[in-house]
């Protein structure tokens, strides 16, 4: 790729407690402001709280809930790393225990909490020292259906999905990995749950098989929609049964929130790919971040993507942090849409507050100064109620455990959506696609 100059690379910096913003005018300023962007960390003004508690919401969920598909969800179980109670009881009880950080006030779940259907409700998470990362936070159910990790995908498991957070400086803080052992094998009962389970002291590696076997625990099924795509036509109202005919149609949803298997109904909503949809996309000046990313991060190397994914600007270059391939420029991955009403706020960067917003971005055909913007992505042209019914087919993907939080959040969105719009744009929603700029020539 060659990639052309760009004027004004903003960076932020944090000096004790403040945070600022450098502009630097051009490539060899941002050059000097390489080891600011991945060695110093924004702090949230809003600290992490203490850590979720571990109660009936993160038991392990039953296989028989309506929509589960059997056959697909037996296959996905890795033959290195089955499934047992036990083991799934020392991966909940680890993903729940602040010691696996650096100063013990940070554990899994205080960025996927149950209560939140395993999110945390904020743009971008807040993790060790209270600092803050670039990404939002992804739901944990039904992460076992993923075929990657992360919203760029750079793990391809969840065993290795779990160990990055461990020792990455904005998320759990520690050093290595050994260290977050160290902490654990200091301990007489978690010694003794590592003899039971894998028959052996603690270890690296059995911590993230612990930790991967529960999150595997957390199927999310049984929803409204569940019901009716398995015969019960009052499942859901006229409204949702509305959305649902307009998702496969003029909506567009279903390009990239497809079904992910040979079933006859989506499982997960996802297609388990990765789309440029301009979120974002002109205000990082993708093109500068990515020569920065070549200079700064090693294809290939894990640790040195995750650290540029969460620590800096160059989150915002998606998947093309793990590929370098001019198509995955500023893609994410597509998300499950299962109980996304009550995992507000949306997409990577947690920067669209409510599912009305989400409607609005979709509907104008996003950004119109993206040469890298998804082809599928074209104005939609949907009415305000055309767009209520949207709204109502995607609440129906709440589970039961979440039904009432689902209520409440459909009424706070809603009641936001009446005074807030900031992604609506009328006349774009419904005039022609915009002509698109190309990419920088190769």
């Amino acid at each position: 790729m060659r990639l052309a100059r760009q004027a004004t690379i903003k960076l932020l910096f944090v000096a004790g407690s403040a945070i600022y913003v450098v502009a630097c005018s051009n490539e060899e300023d941002a050059s000097r402001s390489d080891s600011t962007t991945m060695g110093a960390f924004a702090v949230s003004s809003h600290p992490l709280g203490p850590i979720p508690p571990d109660d009936s919401l993160a038991r392990p969920k039953a296989m028989n809930q309506v929509g589960v598909p059997m056959v697909l969800t037996r296959s996905l179980l890795p033959k290195d790393n089955p499934q047992t109670p036990e083991k799934v009881a020392l991966g909940e009880r680890l993903f729940f225990d602040g010691r696996l950080s650096a100063n013990g006030t940070v554990a899994c779940a205080s960025c996927h909490d149950p209560r939140l259907a395993f999110t945390d409700g904020r743009p971008v998470s807040v993790g060790f020292a209270n600092r803050i990362g670039q990404r939002n936070a992804p739901t944990v159910l039904n992460a076992l259906y993923n075929k990657t990790q992360f919203w760029d995908g750079r793990a391809p498991t969840l065993e290795q999905q779990a160990g990055l957070p461990i020792v990455n400086p904005v998320e759990m803080g520690q050093q290595t990995l050994d260290a977050a052992v160290a902490h654990v094998a200091a301990i007489a009962e978690y010694r003794a749950m590592f003899r039971r389970v894998f028959g052996r002291p603690p270890n690296g590696p059995d911590l993230l098989r612990a930790l991967a076997s529960y999150e595997r625990s957390q199927l999310s099924f049984d929803s409204p929609f569940d019901h009716y795509v398995a015969g019960d036509s009052s499942a859901i109202d006229a409204s949702a049964k509305r959305g649902w005919v307009l998702f496969n149609t003029r909506g567009r949803c279903n390009l990239c929130h497809a079904v992910s298997d040979t079933t006859k109904w989506p499982t997960t909503f996802t297609d388990d790919t990765f789309h440029n949809i301009g979120v974002g996309i002109v205000r990082h000046r993708v093109v500068a971040l990515a020569r920065q990313a070549e200079r700064l991060v090693k294809r290939g190397d894990t640790i040195a993507v995750d650290r540029a994914a969460i620590l800096s600007p160059m989150s915002a270059l998606g998947r093309y942090l793990v590929t370098r391939k001019d198509s995955d420029m500023a893609s994410f991955k597509t998300p499950d849409l299962r109980n996304v009403l009550v995992t507000a706020p949306y997409f990577h960067d947690g920067s669209h507050a409510t599912l009305w917003d989400v409607m609005d971005h979709y509907n104008k055909g996003a950004g119109t100064q993206n040469p890298f913007l998804d082809a599928d992505i074209q104005p939609l042209a949907l009415r305000e109620t055309e767009i209520d019914d949207l709204v109502a087919m995607m609440a129906s993907l709440t589970s039961p455990a979440y039904k009432a939080l689902g209520i409440r959040e459909l009424a706070r969105q809603r009641q936001l959506s009446r005074t807030s719009r900031p992604q609506r744009d009328s006349a774009r929603a419904f005039g022609p696609k915009p002509v698109q700029p190309k990419p920088p020539a190769p």
